[in-house]
């Protein structure tokens, strides 16, 4: 006996968890949706792209789980004689989410709108991080613990394949639309990446990371030094830093562009040779005047570059004057500028995550 229903009313019954199986999958989603997008910005090699289709695809089946979570409350959030103090919260909250996925969907379909002292990408961040904090700031305010008669196993298992499969499955609809629509999203790196066209100091932005911004290096106080694990400490005033080297490379941005340029500079390999690293020496960590710092496996940094000039022109102060590191195959905010100090080192500096973070303030 027919039910009445449609076909597609039906496979949205199906797929629709229990009330709290929904809650619970949305902290998940959101959290995970976070994680993968925190290690999007690490990655920008093909062997990372498996990382971006899953923070796209979670995003996309949060749209679908968030959808079933205001159905269901959406009497409460109309009728004021049903709010408490915490609908201001879940109000919030919901329109978070919103903005996140809708920055996102912008985003990928290659659209970027000029926004005043920051990028738009960066507001897309800026807005996963927010939902994070107020969907743990919600969570305990309704906290209800999961059951396991919430989650069947073999109905779990295929309703959240099927979510993942078609968030997968939208996102490369989405690629296929851009690229019959010639939409700006088409020209787009496996990172999300715009390109930045040009060469030199004006065609590409400046950016920082966090708030790295400091006043213009005194050049006639400058001095690169290179110590540490090494027999020959050497020291470099900024007339002594002579390019003996060029190199082509892909800059790419977590702010959301990317340039190739060719730079100029000291080769880390023969600055390395000419200082005599320790045989227990591992690790190059390059500090920046403002104390923001990376670190590099030492056979990396051999192939890198400290660049005095991008695309001909001397490096200008936003991009890094008078000396950044170059290293191919790595995101931005780990081309370290203004670099005053090279340590050889004998182990890792996993210390250089906080300094990332506060090295602007």
């Amino acid at each position: 006996m027919s039910s009445g229903r449609s076909a597609p009313r039906r496979l949205l019954d199906w797929l629709r968890p229990s009330p709290r199986a929904v809650d619970w999958s949305i902290f998940v989603a959101v959290l995970l949706a976070a994680g993968s997008g925190v290690l999007s910005f690490l990655g920008m090699r093909p062997a990372w792209l498996g990382v971006f289709w899953f923070h796209r695809a979670v995003g996309l089946s949060l749209t679908v789980l968030i959808g079933f979570k205001l159905a269901r409350v959406r009497h409460r959030l109309t009728d004021s004689r049903q709010w408490q103090t915490s609908t201001a919260l879940s109000v919030s909250l919901a329109l978070t989410a919103a903005a996140t996925i809708g920055t996102g969907v912008i985003w990928v379909f290659g659209f970027t709108p000029e926004l005043p002292y920051f990028h738009f990408l960066s507001l897309h961040v800026g807005l996963g991080l927010l939902l994070v904090v107020l969907m743990v700031a919600h969570q305990r305010t309704r906290f209800r613990p999961p059951r396991r008669v919430d989650f069947d196993r073999r109905r779990t298992t295929m309703q959240y394949s099927v979510l993942l499969v078609a968030g997968a499955v939208t996102y490369r609809g989405q690629q296929l639309l851009n690229s019959l629509l010639k939409t700006p999203g088409d020209e787009r790196r496996l990172t999300g990446s715009k390109r930045e066209s040009g060469s030199g100091n004006g065609s590409f932005p400046v950016t920082s990371w966090v708030a790295d911004s400091p006043e213009p290096v005194d050049l006639s106080a400058y001095e690169l030094t290179v110590d540490g694990a090494v027999d020959q400490p050497l020291a470099l005033a900024y007339e002594d830093l002579d390019p003996d080297r060029s190199t082509a490379a892909l800059l790419d941005c977590t702010s959301g562009w990317y340039t190739e340029q060719e730079w100029r500079g000291l080769d880390i390999g023969s600055l390395l040779d000419a200082v005599e690293p320790e045989q227990a020496a591992t690790h190059v960590r390059f500090v920046s005047v403002t104390g923001y710092r990376w670190s590099l496996p030492i056979e990396e940094a051999r192939d890198c570059l400290l660049a005095t000039h991008v695309g001909g022109d001397r490096l200008a102060h936003g991009h890094g004057r008078p000396i950044r590191l170059v290293a191919p195959g790595r995101r931005g905010f780990q081309w370290v500028k203004w670099v005053e100090r090279v340590e050889v080192r004998t182990h890792g500096d996993p210390a250089q995550w906080l300094a990332t973070l506060v090295s602007g303030f």
